[in-house]
């Protein structure tokens, strides 16, 4: 229960509820002309600074972080079963809130900052009002499908035109599993299998979406069937044991570079003996044949060739036939003994080069054998880097054989889970039968008074979690969905109040009550007085004047008498501020 709503600038007008019935007041004057907005009074602001100092969300430029607001703080009391709770807020420190209570008994501890006692709006303070208020359990951080007491406060006060659409909603567009377990939660019914339900559906959804991206080829390299993969992982496996095989058996030669290029100048200097070798080897085979050949011409054809020499040159004085042939004779022997010593000689150095060739094979034979034995760190490298991808080959075929048999036999498992589940939540429901059969009766009761026809709660349970419903037979009546709305509220307000840990309030803007007939507004305005006063829990709304239905209220409602605080636009300080901007 809220028993003050306060500020640090004495513009602000105070306002100062009481238990029960609370209305906060705009008056429009018969001055005032049509660019005149009585939302300027500050109506919808008291609601954002209720909300404000409960944990609400903020972003700058939006709400209450505006420019004109900077420096201010605002305040409220809440009262908690017998306890008092002083909690303010700054503009320009909205990450936090101080607080003026005995935290001791509390599971949350604030951080005294500046001589005063505060708490993380993110991290403590909408998780200690969850406990304080509903009775939530307390943990590090929110979990993903838990009723949250941001969430189960915006149905005790709705904000925004939007929250008083649809009774289980509080915003547009809200979440399904979040409307599912936090109106079951407030209802009395067993959230927990909502929220099971929406684990199973992310687990369906994720495999449908994993399909979709093989199918599209998002997911690379997931080809073939399980026998085609397994085969993969099976040829990885080998390949792996193997290059570890190798990688266990591989020896570093530290001056491997070294040793490897002695081999191969060995080699060079080899293939240059062999090639020499083979051109003398050649020269020699030509020297030997010349050799044999390289005979003196027979002395009969050299005495021809004279006479004929003779014959043919007459007059010229040839030398005696013997000097001719001693000349030749000298010739030939010269010759024979040229050949003879370059064949010696090129017997000596292929012998020396065949030597040579024969002690570097040798050589580069013992060098070959630390090669063969042994590697360069380079190559062991190399070899890291390939089983590396191997395994990382082999890691993700496997990933892909489980994701492929989660994949075959999930749809299957998650179908049968939703079965099991929905049978365990047909259970709890029909366990709880009293608890919604109460949610039932109540929300028939308000709406029978309203329109004199019967109201449907309707509430199920099915394969897609809860089902919620409201339904009143004057359908067509001007304004019916707010009065769904209302009701539902005014119906939860009375189940809550009869709880020991329970917000003990409701809180309805103005909007709610827009296009419902006066008759009705009569009428919910007096049974919101009636419950809250009988019941126990505080009920505050704010009010138009020229809206407010005199001639429908009953003899013994005297409306006035719950006024709290009047709002005006007879004058410029005459709003919830003090001030406009």
């Amino acid at each position: 229960m809220i028993k003050k709503v306060f500020a640090n600038k004495s513009s602000f007008r105070t306002i100062n509820f009481q238990p029960g019935f609370n209305v906060v007041w705009a008056d429009r004057t018969k001055e005032s002309t049509k660019k005149d907005s009585r939302n300027g009074l500050g109506k919808s602001t008291l609601i954002k600074i209720i909300h404000f100092c409960l944990g609400a969300k903020t972003s700058p430029g939006k709400g209450l972080l505006v420019e004109p607001l900077e420096g201010w703080e605002f305040s409220l009391v809440l009262q908690i079963g017998d306890r008092e709770i002083r909690i303010t807020r700054a503009i320009d420190s909205p990450s936090f809130v101080s607080v003026d209570a005995d935290e001791s008994s509390w599971p949350i501890h604030g951080k005294v900052r500046n001589g005063r006692l505060t708490y993380s709006i993110k991290d403590d303070w909408n998780s200690l009002l969850g406990h304080l208020l509903f009775g939530l359990e307390v943990s590090d951080g929110e979990r993903d499908y838990q009723p949250t007491f941001r969430s189960l406060i915006s149905y005790f006060i709705r904000r925004d035109k939007d929250a008083f659409s649809i009774p289980f909603e509080h915003y547009r567009k809200q979440k399904e599993w979040d409307k599912q377990i936090n109106n079951a939660f407030l209802l009395g019914l067993a959230w927990e299998d909502a929220m099971e339900l929406q684990v199973l559906k992310d687990r369906k959804k994720g495999l449908e979406d994993f399909k979709k991206a093989v199918k599209t080829g998002v997911v690379k390299g997931f080809m073939g069937s399980l026998g085609d993969l397994e085969a993969q992982k099976v040829r990885l496996k080998s390949q792996s044991e193997t290059e570890v095989s190798q990688l266990r058996s591989f020896r570093v030669h530290p001056q491997y570079e070294q040793v490897q290029s002695e081999a191969n100048l060995l080699t060079e200097e080899i293939h240059k003996l062999v090639n020499a070798n083979m051109i003398d080897k050649r020269m020699l085979e030509l020297y030997e044949k010349s050799l044999i050949e390289e005979q003196p011409p027979i002395a009969d054809s050299i005495e021809r060739i004279y006479e004929e020499a003779g014959f043919a040159l007459p007059g010229v004085t040839l030398r005696r036939l013997d000097e001719v042939k001693k000349f030749h004779k000298s010739i030939v022997e010269n010759r024979r003994s040229f050949l003879d010593a370059e064949i010696n000689r090129l017997k000596r150095e292929v012998a020396k080069r065949a030597q040579l060739i024969q002690a570097n094979t040798e050589k580069r034979a013992s060098i070959m054998e630390v090669l063969n034995t042994h590697g360069a760190l380079e190559e062991y490298t190399i070899l890291q880097t390939r089983h590396m991808d191997t395994i990382n080959n082999l890691n993700s075929i496997s990933t892909m054989i489980e994701n492929l048999k989660i994949f075959d036999s999930g749809l299957s498992d998650i179908k049968i889970a939703q079965e099991e589940l929905q049978k365990k939540a047909r259970r709890d429901y029909d366990e709880r039968a009293a608890i919604r059969e109460r949610a039932i009766a109540l929300f028939n009761t308000y709406s029978e008074r309203l329109y004199n026809a019967p109201g449907k709660l309707v509430i199920d349970v099915g394969p897609t979690g809860f089902r919620f419903d409201v339904e009143i037979e004057r359908s067509g009546s001007s304004g019916i969905s707010n009065m769904k709305v209302f009701c539902y509220d005014l119906m939860l307000a009375r189940l809550w109040a009869e709880r020991n840990i329970s917000p003990r309030l409701l809180i309805h803007d103005s909007t709610i009550f827009d296009g419902v007939d006066e008759r009705q507004r009569a009428i919910a305005l007096e049974m919101a007085a009636e419950e809250s006063q009988e019941h126990g829990f505080q009920y505050i709304c704010t009010l138009n004047s020229d809206y407010i239905p005199w001639n429908e209220f009953s003899e013994k409602f005297d409306l006035k008498k719950f006024i709290r605080t009047r709002l005006t636009d007879a004058k410029e300080d005459g709003c919830l501020l003090g001030i406009r901007f």
